[in-house]
């Protein structure tokens, strides 16, 4: 049984940063690659970023360019999101989703189907 584990997030004002991380468990086996996507409240859940096993391909969503870092270890089997100069419409629940099958590069990060397992979710709300 594979758990992902999401922790971080919570409350920051506009300008600020703020880190989320995810963890998967029960297994020892790096994924392929891994996403963050988010919901607002309202809204359909979007793409933010996505990065490749060996972390040498990182995707990021326009909105989120040259703000939003994402970074692997996976020693940890962990992704991390660090979150700098945050606006109130980055407000939303952030989830992670790991494919630890076999992932193609020809294929499209941002497209959630494409995801096997997937994280409960942590808030991050920002501020004005």
């Amino acid at each position: 049984q594979v758990q992902v584990v999401e922790s971080g997030g919570g409350l920051a004002q506009a300008g600020g940063s703020l880190s989320v991380s995810c963890e998967t468990r029960g297994r020892t086996l790096s994924p392929s690659i891994w996403g963050w996507f988010r919901q607002a409240p309202g809204k359909e859940r979007e793409f933010v970023a996505a990065i490749s096993r060996s972390g040498e391909t990182a995707y990021a969503a326009d909105s989120v360019k040259g703000r939003f870092t994402i970074s692997r270890d996976n020693a940890k089997n962990t992704v991390y999101l660090q979150m700098n100069s945050l606006k109130p419409e980055d407000t939303a629940v952030y989830f992670c989703a790991a494919r630890l099958s076999y992932y193609s590069g020809s294929r499209d990060p941002q497209n959630q189907s494409e995801y096997e397992y997937w994280g409960q979710g942590t808030q991050v709300t920002v501020s004005s």
